[in-house]
């Protein structure tokens, strides 16, 4: 079966769409950081907007040059942090040389820090509190896996790549779920038979069309986050979906995949944020 992300994000549009009604007339706003013109910010940048915009959240960008010092963005970025309009910030990485990013993340406001990227939301995932704001992309796996109706409990789960965006926080929510981990990396010996071995496989590694179906057990549902650029230009994911297919259970496409249905879970993020604040404004 082929899940693909249009499919849950229009049944998460609806409920997205219904809690906005609850906020009164109040408009939740995310503001977009972006230094510099990396083109998968850039793509990223522009598919996010349409979305939200559909949702019917506001958007506001911020846009610097990718020349920028450090102090003139750290005091740019520290204005959107402390402005009070702002439910939402998503920090578009990966950001120019001279920055320095883990420490710029460091300054997040952890509750406006809608793709937990912050000290704080990170520990959160770490320590199964829930209160925190995960990933979105690795939120958006999970949400996959609820939509497919697949209870991850007890099941032995492959994640190929150990970003702090996507694999090392996908293994806390999964074990969260009870699953048995394994995360493999660039030193990891015999991946292949690592995945082969596992129900679910999770592919993150950024590498265009690395999985093919030596690394699938028939059956099994193989989950594809990567965005990549194939040899002929074509947009693909880490799996190379036409050899897989047919041996998998389940498996995301690319496009129209895990990335649609992060867009949405970051909608989601900000309605939350919004409703925090507006709690804790009127506490």
């Amino acid at each position: 079966m082929i899940i693909t992300g249009s499919e849950i994000t229009a049944a998460m549009d609806g409920r997205l769409k219904d809690e906005l009604r609850t906020l009164n007339g109040h408009v939740p706003q995310l503001a977009v950081v972006r230094a510099g013109k990396d083109a998968g910010s850039l793509a990223y940048e522009s598919s996010m907007m349409k979305r939200l915009s559909v949702i019917g959240l506001k958007v506001r960008p911020y846009t610097f040059a990718g020349d920028i010092s450090g102090a003139e963005f750290g005091k740019a970025f520290a204005a959107i942090n402390q402005d009070p309009s702002i439910d939402g910030i998503l920090l578009l990485r990966p950001l120019p040389a001279q920055l320095d990013e883990k420490a710029v993340c460091g300054l997040i406001d952890p509750v406006k820090d809608v793709d937990g990227l912050s000290p704080v939301n990170m520990a959160k995932v770490f320590m199964g509190d829930e209160s925190g704001f995960a990933p979105c992309t690795a939120e958006a796996v999970m949400e996959v896996l609820r939509w497919a109706g697949i209870n991850p409990a007890g099941k032995r789960v492959a994640i190929i790549g150990r970003s702090t965006l996507v694999g090392r926080p996908l293994a806390m929510l999964l074990l969260r779920q009870n699953a048995t981990i394994t995360v493999c990396h660039t030193q990891t010996a015999d991946v292949e038979k690592i995945c082969r071995n596992s129900e679910i496989v999770i592919a993150a590694a950024g590498r265009a069309k690395l999985v093919n179906k030596k690394f699938i057990a028939e059956g099994a549902v193989v989950i594809d986050v990567g965005i990549n650029a194939d040899q002929a230009g074509n947009l693909c994911g880490d799996v190379d979906f036409a050899d897989v297919v047919e041996k998998s259970s389940f498996i995301t496409p690319v496009p129209d995949g895990v990335g649609t249905v992060t867009i949405t879970v970051l909608a989601r993020h900000v309605m939350r944020a919004a409703v925090c604040r507006r709690r804790a404004f009127s506490a």
